[in-house]
């Protein structure tokens, strides 16, 4: 199937109207953020510190942030960590990652990229195997949104 100028023209000028007329993008609300960190860590409220996360302070596109966390953990069986969970609380859906660990893993370590809508916080939680919980929060500043923002 041969697509003309005309008709992609005509796709780009449809999907332009339905942007005009709905332009809003959803993000996030503070209390799904919140929702997810509970859901993740049982109720519990996670402490400061274990947990580091490794973010530029500001991103130029939002497409493509690079995001690394540690937790430091002795990483024996019975010290580990069990999970990691990453959100963006400014992005349509704020749990974007999770990393499972076991003992036989080593470290706690993780790198990715994530897209990011906004100008947000990106919050790394850790789930301990004992049920600990701990937490850290970058502002990462977003010059041209991934989201569509």
């Amino acid at each position: 199937m041969t697509i003309t100028r005309r008709q992609l023209f005509g796709l780009t000028a449809g999907a332009a109207a339905v942007l005009a007329i709905n332009p809003q993008v959803s993000f996030a609300a503070a209390d799904e953020t919140e929702a997810a960190i509970k859901a993740f860590t049982g109720g519990a409220t996670p402490t400061e510190g274990t947990v580091s996360l490794d973010t530029p302070e500001i991103a130029e596109n939002g497409n493509t942030v690079p995001v690394g966390v540690a937790v430091d953990s002795p990483m024996t069986a019975d010290n580990y960590v069990e999970s990691v969970l990453i959100l963006a609380d400014g992005n349509p859906n704020p749990a974007v990652a999770t990393f499972h660990f076991t003992a036989m893993s080593g470290v706690a370590e993780a790198k990715t990229r994530i897209r990011l809508a906004k100008t947000q916080n990106v919050i790394a939680v850790a789930k301990m195997n004992d049920g600990s919980t701990f937490i850290d929060r970058k502002e990462v500043k977003v010059t041209i949104g991934g989201c569509g923002g």
